[in-house]
């Protein structure tokens, strides 16, 4: 689901439209960024990354499960001119987290919905976090979680080992809080995606 042709079309739309929508917002929501390392986990094509160091941010370093993002993302760092201000990464942040160095904004935009355990990663997050730590996740809604549990059987018939998931948010923020950050915003964008802000 998350492979080169995903990338290709994701990277298109960048070079289009820059960022639109909750995507945005992340970026809004991770404050000033001069000078900041920051740290995008399941980044994709590191759209959000680029958008950081172009607000001053110093360096960014991406996280990705999948490598069908690398070569899209490669191209836009060198289009902008910032390929030695980007690290890319493939690999899991809870696995990882041992390898990976404290950055002071981390950001995670609609990846906590595809982690199974939502405590695991955004205590990993956290962990890293030196300042600020951003997350947009699925609304807590019933009806959405039915949407949800359709969309996995969807998949399931595929064979498609990929789920999405609704986590309590309580979860979410709990996970983050316990590691010292405390929650400073919650936006809602439209019906589905909401997102945090917490800092330290």
């Amino acid at each position: 689901m998350f492979g080169r042709r995903s990338a290709e079309r994701d990277a298109r739309r960048y070079r289009a439209r820059g960022l639109r929508g909750s995507s945005r917002e992340v970026v809004e929501l991770a404050g000033d960024a001069r000078n900041a390392s920051v740290l995008d986990v399941g980044g994709g094509v590191g759209a959000i990354g680029l958008e950081l160091l172009a607000g001053g941010a110093e360096r960014a370093t991406n996280v990705e499960l999948s490598s069908g993002y690398e070569e899209a993302a490669a191209a836009l760092a060198a289009e902008r001119g910032v390929t030695d201000r980007v690290e890319r990464r493939v690999g899991d942040l809870v696995e990882d987290r041992e390898d990976i160095a404290p950055h002071d904004i981390v950001v995670m935009h609609r990846v906590v919905c595809c982690y199974p355990d939502a405590d695991a990663l955004v205590g990993a997050a956290a962990d890293l976090t030196e300042r600020r730590l951003v997350l947009t996740y699925p609304q807590e809604r019933s009806s959405l979680r039915l949407g949800l549990l359709t969309v996995n059987g969807f998949l399931r018939l595929r064979r498609c080992g990929f789920r999405v998931y609704l986590h309590p948010v309580a979860t979410i923020v709990a996970a983050a809080e316990r590691r010292g950050l405390r929650l400073e915003h919650r936006v809602t964008h439209g019906f589905f995606w909401e997102s945090a802000a917490l800092a330290r």
